[in-house]
């Protein structure tokens, strides 16, 4: 191992965006905020999109703001984004158009139309994938059906964080982890599904090629160095590049009796193998082979995570109540135990208006008291996270034929104790959450065994789990019966 650098993750999300440099001893990892922004759809006649020159900018304050503070040079920048969502290049690599958000209703039956055309079962035996409709697959057959002239008129298509390093390199690919997102992507050849494409009419030749998470990208742009006033010429990594891959990258004790949680906006919940598994099993149950770091399998199923709680909030601050999470937390403590129940991943619940009246809609329509307050409404938010939780893990289980036997917790939401408990109580199972940071140190781990100052990702995982303290919590037997009870009204809604 090599001592003393210093690395750049930037890590954009759903809601935010940071910029978090991340120094590494020769033994540990320390991090440190930088620069962070906010994110979100922006609404254009009638359609959801993204502003990634925006985003763009914000990036370059915050490669800046390392430049005006610290004077030794940096090795490395990587960059990781959430999945499915791209952007289309003309012949002279500028952007067609502002790249549709992945809750933008025009994918609505594009699933059902794919699966006339090639074949559910056909789609998953290629790609791996969990069908949702967000997928880049339907966004582009969503092109194709209505003709659209960018789609023609496109050069390229780039994944969001590789748009981002095209424009910090110059240089055009297709990181493994982020396209295998897509459900674009061969599971067992890593390249993509050509004949899949080809039957849905979809151009294959508009995709780049795919590199490994790891691979140096090349040195920072020159044009961007002067901008940032940076010192030297940084490399730019395709670390793992969808957000999800850094963080389970980041997990400690990650063995085979392990499940994962990584919990932001969503929850992605499942293990890590050495290969995809695509039986019939898997395809019943909705299971995902996204890419890992290390050219692995991340097994899989994404469900609605802390969106519910998000919105709510969004929409009390809309009202005029700005609470905080610690305030949320301590309503939803006091609030009385599994009096409403929602399934999270509902339709009604992808883009409302207002979440808190579409949670007491749906309450309305299934026959439950309808939540009578902000802690009612925060409480029903998070145990029916945790018992989606169970949900998730328990078909695990039955697809591996094994018991998992710890869950660890990491991102945002391994700070949200409350719901680390309620996940410990509702599976019966013991919760180690953390780190919180996951993402961004997945990110800078991949760059530092890139650079050759760590060996592998499993030296890279022992450095952080000495790098970061972790939160234990165990199941309450006590609670075992009410949570087992809640957990088959819960299976009915389904």
């Amino acid at each position: 191992m090599k001592h003393s650098a210093n690395f750049l993750a930037i890590d954009l999300g759903a809601s935010n965006g940071r910029v978090v440099l991340g120094t590494w001893d020769g033994q540990r990892f320390d991090l440190h905020e930088l620069h962070r922004f906010a994110n979100g759809p922006v609404n254009v006649l009638g359609n959801l999109h993204w502003d990634p020159l925006q985003l763009w900018a914000e990036i370059k304050i915050g490669l800046a703001r390392y430049g005006q503070q610290y004077s030794q040079p940096l090795t490395g920048i990587g960059l990781d984004t959430w999945g499915v969502d791209f952007a289309l290049l003309d012949k002279a690599g500028r952007m067609l158009g502002n790249p549709f958000h992945y809750r933008d209703a025009r994918t609505d039956g594009m699933m059902e139309l794919a699966f006339e055309r090639a074949g559910r079962a056909t789609i998953f035996r290629q790609t791996g994938i969990q069908f949702m409709q967000i997928n880049t697959l339907y966004q582009l057959l969503s092109m194709v059906a209505r003709h659209d002239p960018q789609l023609a008129a496109a050069e390229t298509l780039l994944m969001t964080p590789d748009l981002f390093n095209y424009w910090l390199t110059g240089r055009k690919a297709a990181e493994y982890t982020i396209a295998s997102t897509s459900q674009m992507l061969d599971a067992r050849r890593r390249t993509w599904a050509s004949d899949l494409l080809e039957t849905l009419n979809i151009p294959a030749n508009i995709l780049p090629p795919v590199v490994n998470a790891g691979t140096v990208l090349g040195e920072l742009r020159s044009d961007v160095a002067r901008e940032i006033g940076a010192r030297g010429a940084p490399q730019v990594i395709a670390v793992g590049s969808h957000d999800t891959a850094s963080a389970v990258a980041a997990i400690p004790d990650l063995g085979p009796e392990s499940v994962y949680i990584s919990s932001g906006t969503w929850s992605l919940i499942g293990v890590e193998t050495a290969q995809p598994v695509l039986s019939d099993r898997a395809l019943a149950l909705n299971f995902t082979n996204e890419g890992g770091v290390a050219g692995d399998i991340r097994l899989l199923k994404n469900s609605t995570g802390l969106w519910l709680l998000q919105e709510s909030r969004r929409q009390w601050q809309r009202d005029g109540h700005d609470y905080s999470w610690d305030e949320l937390l301590r309503l939803a403590d006091q609030a009385p135990p599994f009096r409403s129940l929602v399934d999270p991943d509902d339709r009604e619940f992808l883009n409302p208006t207002d979440m808190p009246a579409a949670i007491r809609s749906y309450c309305r329509r299934t026959g439950q008291p309808e939540p009578d307050s902000v802690g009612a409404v925060a409480r029903c938010c998070m145990e029916s996270m945790a018992l989606a939780s169970r949900a998730v893990i328990d078909s695990l289980e039955t697809l591996l034929e094994r018991r998992l036997e710890v869950i660890r917790i990491v991102g945002g939401g391994s700070q949200n104790a409350l719901l680390s408990q309620f996940t410990a109580d509702a599976c019966q199972r013991p919760v180690v959450a953390g780190p919180v940071e996951a993402t961004a140190l997945g990110n800078v781990m991949v760059q530092a065994v890139a650079t050759g100052h760590i060996d592998d990702i499993a030296a890279g995982r022992r450095a952080i789990a000495s790098s970061i303290p972790l939160s234990s919590y165990a199941p309450a037997a006590s609670v075992a019966a009410q949570w087992q009870d809640a957990f088959g009204r819960f299976n009915a809604l389904r």
